[in-house]
């Protein structure tokens, strides 16, 4: 697990450094920022989901394949995330955090910077190296880009994105722990099918900063879950 620690720990150093600059950064400037935050969030959501959709053959033709199952996935997803209200539970207990510790908008934060930190194919690929053959290398170069991540969201969007390391601890070091477990797995076309579906959340989390839109990702969470289903499917 020594990678998903160094990785807390960038995401806690980032957040204090974000947070700590937010003072001399004026509500205008903030504002440009969340929406710059946004934007790159956004590309770099495009970016993986078309690297996982887009093919290309020996004579340089592309095509497209997985649309089906991102579909799929992201429908029944949020139907299972709207029946288990997952978004309002989240909301619920973050603004009890918010009342109890005078911390404004702590829910957007939280969940916008623990979709980013936690989803994604460098946090499966990088845990199961930790965890199966003690290689944190993966996740080192993930800490780097996190903790560069969490100093501009947290001078955007608050102190919610430094209480993120908890379920990236948790969620990472899980993945870490139980890597002899999932290995068989998460493997192949599930991993792609994970990593495909989680890269179209970070396209709705960059949405949502940007203020095109108002998603509840947090219902979309298990797409994640119905994409390794469904990517057992031979038909999609």
């Amino acid at each position: 697990m020594t990678g998903t620690l160094v990785n807390a720990g960038a995401v806690i150093a980032g957040s204090l450094i974000g947070l700590l600059a937010k003072k001399w950064i004026k509500p205008a400037l903030s504002d440009g920022l969340m929406k710059i935050i946004g934007l790159a969030t956004l590309l770099i959501g495009l970016g993986g989901t078309f690297s996982y959709m887009l093919k290309s053959d020996s004579d340089g033709v592309l095509s497209s394949e997985g649309g089906m199952l991102l579909l799929l996935s992201l429908v029944l997803g949020a139907l299972l995330g709207e029946l288990l209200k997952i978004d309002d539970g989240i909301a619920r207990l973050s603004g009890w955090v918010e009342r109890k510790m005078r911390l404004d908008g702590f829910a957007k934060g939280f969940v916008s910077a623990t979709l980013l930190f936690c989803v994604g194919a460098m946090t499966v690929v990088g845990a199961f190296n930790d965890g199966l053959n003690n290689d944190p290398s993966l996740l080192l170069v993930k800490s780097a880009m996190d903790c560069a991540s969490a100093v501009f969201l947290s001078a955007a969007l608050g102190a919610g994105v430094l209480f993120a390391f908890i379920p990236l601890l948790l969620y990472q070091g899980a993945l870490s722990l139980c890597a002899g477990l999932l290995a068989p797995v998460l493997v192949g076309e599930t991993l792609s099918a994970v990593c495909l579906v989680g890269y179209a959340l970070i396209v709705a989390i960059g949405l949502n900063l940007i203020g095109l839109t108002r998603f509840k990702t947090a219902n979309l969470l298990p797409a994640l879950v119905v994409a390794a289903l469904a990517a057992q499917l031979p038909w999609l």
